[in-house]
């Protein structure tokens, strides 16, 4: 039995240790919204949070994720308390056809969490494991510093009226 945390509760199952981890969320837990696309880890549809970093998980066996905090799409934000970047990817009509959505929106969350204030080579670098076979990559990078300036104006007011 591998015991693990998803999106907050704690989760056990007795599939296969080799079964990759996007079957197992997606199949066991019914989490749809992680999808599959390559197989090889190369596309990101996939994309998950592992303790926080985010992870293809098509290629990320269910053993390797043992004890481990996995965040799902779903564990992100919900429709009545949206994450800000699920905000911000309405706010810039970023989906086309919305397949690699998820991913992109999970690669993005990694990377604010683990820089704040991407540059634009940053937000390049960040977000060049995910494809976008609808080519969205403007508006997807225009959320994504839409939520990093909002912080930073967020930050400062905070920091003005002496909250921070």
């Amino acid at each position: 039995m591998i015991h693990f945390m998803l999106n907050g509760q704690s989760v056990q199952t007795d599939a296969d240790p080799d079964t990759p981890l996007l079957w197992v969320v997606r199949d066991h837990f019914k989490l749809k919204g992680s999808k599959f696309g390559c197989g090889a880890g190369l596309c990101g549809a996939c994309t998950m949070h592992v303790d926080g970093a985010a992870a293809k998980t098509c290629v990320t066996p269910i053993a390797a994720v043992a004890d481990k905090s996995i965040t799902t799409i779903e564990g992100l934000g919900t429709p009545e308390d949206l994450h800000p970047l699920q905000a911000a990817w309405h706010e810039h009509a970023v989906p086309q056809c919305g397949y690699c959505q998820s991913g992109q929106i999970m690669a993005a969350a990694a990377l604010l969490d683990a820089n704040p204030n991407p540059s634009s080579d940053e937000i390049d670098a960040g977000m060049s494991g995910n494809i976008c076979r609808c080519g969205c990559y403007p508006r997807i990078k225009r959320a994504i510093q839409s939520v990093s300036e909002n912080a930073l104006a967020y930050d400062a007011m905070a920091q003005t009226e002496g909250r921070a």
